[in-house]
Order: C-alpha cells, then structure tokens, then sequence
C-alpha cells in the first residue's frame, strides 16, 4: 500500500508563489508513488487543476479526518512562519503541528522560509512547532540562523525553495525575451502591500517615473489576486500614470543562479522520502 501525505501550506489562495511551491513538491514528487492531499483554500480548484485529492485549509474536522489517514504531515514551504501579517499565522500553523504529533504522526519541514518573527508568542510557538519535526529543511542559511536562534535543537538542512522544481515553461521563440510595449522595453515591478503609511505606494511611483524617464515601460505585476490589485490601482491614481499590468510573467535571470536554486530545491525530496 502507497504511503500517503497531507501537505500544509498557504495554496489555494491566489498567491502565486505558494501555488508554485504546491506544484514544485507534485513535480518532485512525480513517479515516487506517494500520494498527497493538500490543503488549499480552493479545494475544488486544487484538485481540479492538479488531480490530487484536497481539503479546505480552515476545516478542521476535514483535517482531522485526514490526518488520521495520513503517514505524515508536510509543510512544502514559504515564509508561513512568520508574524508579519499577523501572528495567527503562526498560531495556526503551529495547531496543525501539535494535532498531527498528537495523532502519532510524522511531521516534515521542507524548503522553510523562516520569519520575521517579533513577537514574543510568535516566536514561541515557532519554536515548539519546529522542535517537534521530525526533519526540517529551510530554503537559505538566514532562515536556519533563525531557527537556530529560536533555540530549536534539530539542526535543519539548507535547501531550495520547491517551485524552483517547476520544469522551464514553453515559450514562443518568436516572443521570447522580446516583451515590449510599443518600442519601448518593459521593467516588471512586484508591488506588496506591505510598509508604512503610504510608502509603497510613493516608492513605486518615484520607481516608475525614473523608468518612464529612461525610455522604459514599468509593468506591474500581480503576484497575489487578493491582496495586490487594490496596491496596484493605487499606485495608479496616485501618481496620474496608466501602468501596463502583467497577471504573471516569466522574466530572464542568472541561468546559472537557476541550476544553483534547482539543485538545491531536489535536495528537499529526498529529505522527505528518507523520513516517512
């Protein structure tokens, strides 16, 4: 009978990062014969899309039925443990930790992008979810240096980020690398709405205007549907200038930083496998 796992994250909530990450562990894990139940927030989407099983990330009973199923419980990566944007963040990642090892069950830790963490309660409850693992895996050295200064004892392995996993997308070579608008060459900027007072929204604008002074195209792009439209038309009204946009877009870097990041993410699936 196939070993089977039940992988915590922040999917399915129009945040393409962590959707990647989702999709990154599936790649990785492709012909291991494990199977895997997510929890998203778009259960139907999730399963839909990427034909695995999936529950809705806020139903404990759902979770709670699952984990009862499951070998193990995978947190597949991302800064979810952190304090940032709000400390029940933590507080219901670390729930998940404590009913899972409640259960008798293994709980695995890949690619962690640990913090910020600056509450006192944070950082507790970090540390006592962490020091239950069963192995960790962070995707930089910052993050096991955090760990480390959480007290946490199981020394974690220096990984990758798993959507580094993703295989390269399919582009036209008639379009590749020639994103323009008119004849002008385009610049992508990823606001966040995360800052003082109004001060993301004046940096991108003072951003912009250099670039338009350039002879360049900023474009904005849409990393999370919920939480950067609003930022982004803002950005907009503010500073008189209508913004190219880009829901998503695949930009070139440093091929040889790629093949660094690559290696280090597949060193998180064998983690895994070794540990269930």
């Amino acid at each position: 009978m196939s070993k089977k796992i039940l992988v915590a994250g922040y999917f399915g909530e129009g945040n393409h990062g962590d959707d990647a990450i989702l999709l990154g562990l599936l790649e990785g894990l492709n012909g291991s014969g494990l199977s895997v139940c997510a929890m998203s927030g778009s259960p139907e989407l999730t399963s839909r899309m990427w034909g695995i099983e999936s529950i809705a990330r806020r139903d404990m009973a759902a979770y709670n039925k699952e984990i009862a199923t499951c070998d193990a419980l995978v947190f597949a990566g991302g800064s979810i443990f952190q304090d940032v944007s709000s400390v029940k963040s933590v507080a219901y990642y670390s729930n998940l930790v404590k009913k899972a090892k409640k259960a008798g069950k293994k709980v695995i830790m890949l690619g962690q992008g640990v913090g910020p963490l600056n509450s006192t309660c944070g950082k507790m409850m970090a540390a006592k979810a962490f020091n239950a693992c069963n192995a960790i895996a962070v995707r930089d050295p910052a993050s096991a240096k955090a760990l480390r200064d959480l007290g946490v004892t199981p020394i974690p392995r220096v990984t990758g980020d798993l959507a580094f996993l993703l295989p390269k997308p399919q582009v036209d070579d008639a379009s590749s690398g020639n994103f323009q608008v008119g004849d002008m060459k385009t610049v992508g900027l990823a606001p966040r709405p995360f800052g003082k007072g109004n001060e993301v929204v004046q940096l991108f604008g003072e951003v912009a205007k250099l670039l338009f002074q350039a002879k360049l195209m900023p474009v904005l792009i849409e990393l999370d549907r919920n939480m950067d439209a609003a930022l982004m038309a803002e950005i907009d009204k503010a500073n008189g200038v209508q913004f190219q946009k880009s829901k998503a877009t695949f930009m070139k870097t440093f091929e040889r930083k790629i093949v660094q990041q690559q290696e280090a993410a597949r060193m998180n699936i064998p983690l895994l496998l070794e540990n269930l």
